[in-house]
């Protein structure tokens, strides 16, 4: 059986999945998560992909990967970030969300910087690892900086900057993400995307999606793979 699916939706319980058909830029809506609430709203057009399910593995494997974005944005020492440049050659993941989020994005970047612990030191040091707030007014880089090393290791490279920069730059890895909002609450709520995106060393594209429910098991049997720039 043969499934339609929006590019980079996050998945509850699903596991790996590999991708049949390219991505069409077509007029399709990514679902987003508002992270502590459950809620899912509608974004900008993306694409759409076919898909058959393999319940096996964690991750979805990419027929087409996606080009790194042609990101610029401002690190945890505020200098310039040039993503591209940086992580060129490098195995990378690339996540966006904000560190005010209850409870995806900091079970995230725990469950990778666990993962990485069971790692040789030499495959530690080759992973890059990109934490890019979708909530950069709250979310400086100093902000960051406190953040990361408790959310996730020391070592993740946190980068924040302007809005419309960031959410093009998700947009062009099939990741949705609205400007932060107030809820009926009056609490500030970023709707994103929750997938985790690997960059192999080798073509320096996006070629592994993992969703949210990604546990530090799957990451730690996936990373000695996708440094290596193997399919996991």
């Amino acid at each position: 059986m043969r499934t339609v699916i929006r590019a980079a939706r996050p998945r509850h319980g699903a596991r790996r999945t590999r991708l049949i058909a390219a991505a069409l830029v077509t007029a399709s809506a990514l679902a987003l998560t508002a992270c502590g609430t459950g809620t899912k709203a509608g974004s900008s057009p993306v694409a759409d992909v076919s898909m058959a399910a393999d319940a096996s593995k964690p991750g979805t494997v990419l027929d087409r990967p996606f080009e790194k974005p042609n990101l610029v944005l401002t690190d945890t020492t505020g200098k310039p970030y040039d993503l591209r440049e940086r992580t060129k050659g490098k195995p990378t993941l690339v996540y966006f969300g904000y560190t005010h989020c209850p409870d995806v994005c900091p079970l995230t970047m725990s469950n990778i910087a666990t993962a990485m612990k069971e790692l040789p030191k030499a495959d530690r040091d080759k992973l890059e690892v990109v934490f890019v707030t979708t909530d950069p007014e709250r979310d400086t880089p100093a902000e960051l900086a406190k953040w990361l090393p408790s959310a996730g290791d020391p070592s993740f490279v946190g980068l924040s900057g302007a809005f419309p920069t960031i959410q093009a730059g998700a947009r062009r890895l099939g990741i949705g993400i609205d400007p932060p909002s107030t809820d009926k609450d009056g609490k500030v709520v970023s709707m994103h995307g929750a997938q985790v995106m690997a960059f192999s060393p080798k073509t320096d594209r996006g070629y592994v999606v993992y969703g949210e429910d990604t546990s530090v098991e799957d990451y730690a049997q996936d990373l000695p793979k996708l440094i290596r720039g193997e399919n996991p």
